[in-house]
C-alpha cells in the first residue's frame, strides 16, 4: 500500500468523523478535505478544482435556482391551497391527495423548496382536520423523497452519480430512467405510510396555541411601571430595565388593550404595562432593583401577544443554513427581522431562557414575537422556514405560466437528448431572470452554497480513491465478503450502505464516496456497473430512520415536534422494505 493511499484512507476517516461528529458544517470538511488532497499532491490544482466545474455540481446549482422561480411565481402556494379543497374536510382522501401533490412536484423541482411551502399549510390544515400536524408533517416528508427518485431532476443524488458514470465512459442517466423503480417504491412507500406509518405516529403536536406548544406560561409576565421608576420619560431602547438580565420587553400598553407602537420611540409612562418574558428568578431580580409592580399571574394565549402590529410565528432553521452553528445572539433577529425569540425546541426539548447563546441547527424550531409586516422578510429569507401561515407579499402570479414553461422545456430538452441537462437547466436559470420571475439577487440567494461547496470537495475525493487505489482495495474487501454469493448480492450490499451511511453523512458525499467503489467494482467483476450505481443513488435519496437523514427530514422535525425514535419506529421497516424490493428489481430492470 502506498504512501498515497494510506493519506487518502486517512482523509476517509477524517472526513467521516467530522461529518458524524458535525464539530464543523459539512461544507467546511469537504474543503479540509479537498484543500489537504491537493497539499499532498495526490490530486493536481485542476483535478482539485474540477469539483467546481463538474456537470452535475453546475446542474445542482441551476435546480435550486429553477424551484426558487417556480416558488416566486405562486406555483406552489396555489397546489397547496387544493388540499383542503379536494379533500373536502375527510382525513385519508386529503393525506392521499396531499401526498400524491408532493411526490409530482418533488419529482421535477426541489423537494426542500416544495416541502417548505407546504409545511405551514400542513399544519393549518391538521387544525381545520382535527388532527395532530405530526400525523401529517412525516407522510408530507416521506412523500418527497418517493417522488424525488423518480426523475434525474428530482434530487441531487440522481444528477451526481449520472455525472460520475458519464466521466468513466457510461451513458448518463436518462430524465425518465429512474420512473419505473421510482413509482413502484413510490406506491408501496405509500400504501406502507398511509396504513402503517401513520397509525404508528405519535400524535405529538396537540394543535393548541403556540404559548401553549412552547410552555410559555411561566415565562411571560405583566409588570406595572410606577411613578417612582426612573425609566419614566425614556424610551424602551433607551431603557436599561432590563439590562443584564435575561429578559426582553415585548409589549408596551398604556392602558387596556393600548399597545405603544412596536417602533418602541415612544416614551414611558407611570402606569404603563410592561410585557416580558423570562423566568421566575430573572424576574425576581428585576423586582429587587427597580420601581416596578407585578400583575397577577394569567393563563397565556396566543392572542395575549399578537395585539398591535405582533404576531406569533414559529420558524424553522433550515437545513444546512448560511446560519447554522451562529448563536441566536449573533443572528440579532430584533435587528434583521423585528423579532424577538421566545423559545427555541430542539430534538424533542424546550428551553425558554439564556436562548442568546444557543447555537441554531437544522431543523431547531423557534418561537418568535415578531413585527408583522417583518414576517415577509423571515420568510423570504433562505436560512429559515416559516411554520407559521403569514400574509407574505404577493407571488408574480403573472409570471406563472412563464415559469412552468421554462421548467418544461428544461425537462424535454433533456428527456429527449436535444441538449444536455446541465445546458438547459443553466439556460433556464437565466430565462428564469430575464422574464421578471425572479430577480438576480434571488437567484444568488436561492442556491445552497454549502451543498455546492460539498460537492466540490467530495468529487476530488472520488478521484483520488482511484487514482490511489484506494477504491480498489475497498472494492475488493467488499467482493471477498459477498462476490462469492453473486452480483445480486454485492447490489444488495451496496444498497444496504449507502442506506446506513446516508443516515448519519449527506446523501451527496455518500454517493460520491460510494459511485468510485461501485464502477471498481463493476470492472473486477466484470458486469455492467448501472445496477450498482442505482442502488446507490436509489438508497442515499430514501433515508427514513433518523431525523437527520434527509434534509425534508430535518426541516419537519421541529414543527412536528417528534422524537429521534419516532423517525426509527416509523421508517426503519420503510427502509428494510424498499431494500429487499431493490435486491430483486434494480437486476430486473438493470440487468447486470
Amino acid at each position: 500500500m502506498s504512501i498515497e493511499t494510506i493519506i487518502v484512507f486517512a482523509l476517509l476517516v477524517v472526513a467521516m468523523v467530522l461529518f458524524v461528529s458535525d464539530r464543523v458544517s459539512f461544507d467546511v470538511t469537504a474543503v479540509i478535505i479537498l484543500s489537504s488532497l491537493m497539499l499532498t499532491g495526490i490530486v493536481t490544482p485542476e483535478e482539485g478544482l474540477s469539483g467546481f466545474s463538474n456537470a452535475a455540481t453546475v446542474t445542482i446549482g441551476a435546480m435550486f435556482v429553477l424551484s426558487e422561480g417556480l416558488r416566486r411565481t405562486g406555483v406552489l402556494r396555489y397546489l397547496s391551497s387544493l388540499f383542503a379543497d379536494v379533500g373536502g374536510g375527510n382525513f385519508s382522501m386529503t393525506v392521499g391527495f396531499m401526498m400524491v401533490v408532493i411526490a409530482v412536484v418533488s419529482a421535477f423541482i426541489n423537494n426542500t423548496a416544495a416541502v417548505a411551502i407546504f409545511i405551514p399549510v400542513v399544519i393549518g390544515l391538521s387544525n381545520h382536520l382535527g388532527v395532530s400536524a405530526s400525523k401529517l408533517l412525516m407522510p408530507l416528508s416521506f412523500a418527497s423523497m418517493f417522488g424525488g427518485v423518480c426523475t434525474l431532476i428530482g434530487t441531487s443524488t440522481n444528477i451526481l452519480v449520472s455525472s460520475i458514470a458519464e466521466s468513466h465512459g457510461a451513458e448518463p442517466f436518462g430524465m425518465f430512467e429512474f420512473t419505473a423503480l421510482g413509482l413502484i417504491f413510490a406506491v408501496v412507500g405509500g400504501i406502507y405510510t398511509f396504513f402503517v406509518g401513520i397509525p404508528m405516529i405519535p400524535a405529538r403536536r396537540t394543535g393548541k396555541d403556540l404559548t401553549s406548544d412552547y410552555e410559555m406560561q411561566e415565562y411571560l409576565t405583566d409588570v406595572v411601571l410606577t411613578e417612582e421608576s426612573p425609566h419614566v420619560g425614556e424610551t424602551v431602547e433607551e431603557s436599561a430595565l432590563t439590562e443584564d438580565l435575561d429578559l426582553d420587553i415585548l409589549q408596551v400598553f398604556r392602558g387596556p388593550h393600548e399597545p405603544v407602537q412596536r417602533d418602541r420611540e415612544a416614551p414611558l409612562e407611570a402606569g404603563n404595562v410592561l410585557r416580558i418574558r423570562g423566568g421566575v428568578e430573572e424576574i425576581e431580580k428585576l423586582l429587587e432593583r427597580e420601581d416596578i409592580a407585578l400583575r397577577p399571574a394569567r393563563d397565556w394565549y396566543d392572542v395575549d401577544l399578537e395585539g398591535g402590529p405582533d404576531k406569533l410565528v414559529e420558524a424553522v432553521a433550515a437545513p444546512d443554513s448560511a446560519l447554522e452553528s451562529e448563536s441566536i445572539g449573533a443572528v440579532d433577529f430584533p435587528e434583521r427581522f423585528g423579532a424577538v425569540p421566545l423559545a427555541i425546541r430542539r430534538h424533542g426539548s424546550l428551553q425558554q431562557e439564556q436562548l442568546e447563546e444557543v447555537r441554531l441547527s437544522g431543523g431547531d424550531s423557534v418561537l418568535l414575537n415578531i413585527d408583522e409586516e417583518r414576517a415577509s422578510d423571515i420568510e423570504r429569507d433562505p436560512s429559515f422556514v416559516l411554520a407559521t401561515e403569514v400574509d407574505v407579499q404577493p407571488y408574480r402570479e403573472s409570471r406563472t405560466p412563464i415559469a412552468i414553461g421554462i421548467l418544461v422545456a428544461v425537462v424535454l430538452l433533456a428527456a429527449f437528448d436535444i441538449i444536455p441537462i446541465v445546458v438547459s437547466a443553466v439556460a433556464g436559470c437565466v430565462a428564469m431572470v430575464l422574464t421578471g420571475c425572479l430577480s438576480t439577487e434571488e437567484a444568488y440567494q436561492a442556491i445552497n452554497w454549502k451543498i455546492i461547496f460539498l460537492l466540490a470537495g467530495v468529487i476530488p475525493l472520488g478521484t483520488a480513491m482511484e487514482n490511489t487505489g484506494a477504491a480498489g482495495i475497498l472494492s475488493s474487501t467488499l467482493i471477498d465478503v459477498l462476490g462469492p454469493i453473486g452480483p445480486t448480492a454485492v447490489l444488495s450490499g451496496f444498497f444496504f450502505l449507502s442506506m446506513m451511511l446516508t443516515n448519519i453523512i449527506s446523501n451527496q458525499a455518500t454517493a460520491a464516496l460510494l459511485a468510485p467503489i461501485a464502477l471498481q467494482t463493476a470492472a473486477t467483476l466484470g458486469i455492467d456497473s448501472r445496477p450498482l450505481l442505482m442502488a446507490i443513488t436509489f438508497a442515499a435519496s430514501l433515508s427514513f430512520m433518523t431525523p437527520v437523514g434527509y434534509q425534508t427530514n430535518t426541516m419537519i422535525y421541529g414543527p412536528g415536534q417528534y422524537k429521534f425514535t419516532d423517525f426509527t419506529k416509523v421508517g426503519t421497516p420503510l427502509n428494510l422494505i424498499l431494500w429487499v424490493m431493490a435486491t430483486f428489481l434494480i437486476p430486473w430492470i438493470w440487468p447486470f
